[in-house]
């Protein structure tokens, strides 16, 4: 038993030397990396506490439009006035982070204030150029959910809007005619069926009289020619004589 405890102490000591030379190598590794781009820990809160320092001044001033031509200087004053809204009253600087890789260095800074409490993060690339400052205001769970929520409502609310809206206008298309022919005058007219008219009834056909007058003539002149043919005159005394066309008129009368 003794020699299970002994080997548990062994591998616990292990363990804690191993943790601590853990630690001690990443110590190393950020103070080579702060070496090689020629900043320190201190130096690097200074330089933190400076430029903070000339926002704040820039700001309270309000002379943000003489640096409105440096991009990164204007968003640094704009992100700053629009987290004092939250922060109040600028109190202290409660605390500083430096993180320095071969990338360049992340300087954060933590600020105290009488609403909300803030981290300013400036952000400095290999060459040790300033390249962004933001100002992040930190809020409770409590507040976070509440804008979350407002978020969500917002959101929803002008869905519902939208759609309401798309509704009416939807209905319009059906009052949008009437209002146009009270305007103009016009009823608007009902439709009646159209009668087809029926097909006329085929006409009589009507009554071909024969005209039989030609054919008179004809056993006339059939006649006479027999006659002349047999003598000039018969015995019951017809005379054959020279056939005229007489009126059509007086042969209809006759028969």
């Amino acid at each position: 038993m003794i020699l299970n405890m002994k080997k548990r102490l062994l591998v616990l000591g292990m363990a804690i030397i191993c943790i601590f030379g853990m630690t001690a190598c990443g110590k190393a590794a950020d103070e080579s990396a702060a070496n090689a781009l020629g900043i320190t820990e201190e130096g690097a809160i200074n330089y933190a506490d400076q430029v903070l320092d000339s926002v704040r001044t820039i700001v309270e001033q309000e002379m943000q439009d003489q640096y409105a031509n440096d991009a990164v200087v204007s968003a640094a004053l704009t992100s700053w006035a629009s987290a004092m809204e939250d922060i109040g009253e600028f109190k202290s600087v409660t605390d500083h982070e430096v993180i320095v890789d071969k990338d360049g260095a992340t300087i954060n800074v933590m600020v105290e204030g009488t609403d909300h409490d803030a981290v300013v993060e400036i952000l400095l690339d290999d060459q040790l150029t300033l390249t962004g400052i933001t100002t992040n205001v930190k809020y409770s769970m409590g507040e976070l959910m509440e804008k979350a929520a407002l978020n969500t409502i917002l959101g929803m609310g002008t869905v519902f809007v939208v759609l309401i809206l798309i509704s009416l206008i939807i209905s319009c298309f059906v009052v949008i005619p009437k209002i146009q022919d009270a305007f103009t005058g016009k009823k608007k007219e009902t439709a009646e069926p159209v009668s087809v008219p029926a097909a006329p009834a085929p006409a009589a056909a009507a009554a071909v009289e024969e005209d039989l007058t030609d054919d008179y003539e004809l056993v006339a002149v059939i006649a006479a020619a027999i006659a002349a043919s047999e003598g000039a005159a018969s015995t019951d005394g017809f005379v054959v004589r020279s056939i005229r066309r007489a009126n059509t008129s007086k042969w209809k009368a006759n028969y």
